[in-house]
């Protein structure tokens, strides 16, 4: 066999982020649909917590310094950006202890940083949007701090809905959270937030939004949109507000 091996250029040429998880995270293949061919996704994880989905778990992984660690264990493959993938743990404390999270990341040597509730604040900017619907998996008391982050932005939270789990979030039928969806969309609502980045949607997105005419915002969405943005790449999967803001 003559193979002429100067004509393999190699495998494509891979550009990195660093993805901080939750313990309890089980959705990395859906975290794959979000990027392109040429981005590597480098998981690290938070210290297991023995707590249900909680506020108290919400402050457990959010710890600044758990953040940091988690940081310095992806920093080696040079991500270009890192995520901080908790919708709960970045909005638990309000704006200001999101903010402080991206320094901690950076201050741990990131180039960049990211986390999902940030994300969202960046994407209602964007977007212009002032009212929204809320679709939680959370208790009542955690789902009233997302309407207390929402609220310092001064967007109002004109319905919200939540499933009260304590785990197994990952396990919701698509069904299930397209319902919620449907019935907890309002008519003032600009834009539907469906939260948690353990919560899957990514095949709902689209037809729900033909449905009730309207963008649907999910956690992971919103976390690889942002990261993308900040590598000026592409940016892949369903949702048209990806679109308008790209």
């Amino acid at each position: 066999m003559d193979l002429d091996f100067p004509a393999f250029d190699g495998p494509l040429a891979q550009r990195g982020i660093g993805v901080i998880a939750p313990f309890d995270l089980a959705l990395e293949r859906e975290l794959w649909r979000w990027v392109p061919m040429e981005v590597s996704l480098h998981l690290a994880r938070t210290p297991y917590e023995p707590v249900p989905v909680s506020m108290e778990m919400a402050q457990l992984v959010s710890n600044s310094a758990h953040l940091a660690a988690a940081t310095r264990d992806v920093l080696h493959v040079e991500p270009e950006v890192v995520a901080y993938l908790c919708t709960s743990g970045s909005f638990v404390n309000g704006i200001d202890y999101e903010r402080s999270l991206c320094k901690a990341i950076c201050d741990a040597g990131a180039p960049d940083a990211v986390t999902t509730s940030g994300a969202l604040a960046e994407v209602l900017h964007q977007l212009d949007v002032h009212r929204v619907s809320v679709i939680t998996p959370y208790d009542a008391d955690l789902t009233g701090k997302l309407h207390g982050f929402l609220a310092e932005m001064n967007v109002d939270t004109v319905s919200s809905d939540h499933l009260g789990l304590g785990g197994g979030i990952w396990k919701v039928s698509y069904r299930t959270i397209a319902e919620r969806i449907l019935n907890g969309d309002h008519p003032d609502a600009e834009a539907i937030f469906v939260s948690c980045t353990n919560l899957p949607t990514y095949d709902l997105i689209e037809p729900l939004e033909v449905a009730l005419g309207k963008p649907i915002l999910t956690a992971n969405q919103l976390t690889m949109w942002a990261c993308l943005k900040r590598m000026e790449l592409p940016i892949v999967g369903p949702g048209k507000w990806l679109k308008d803001v790209s």
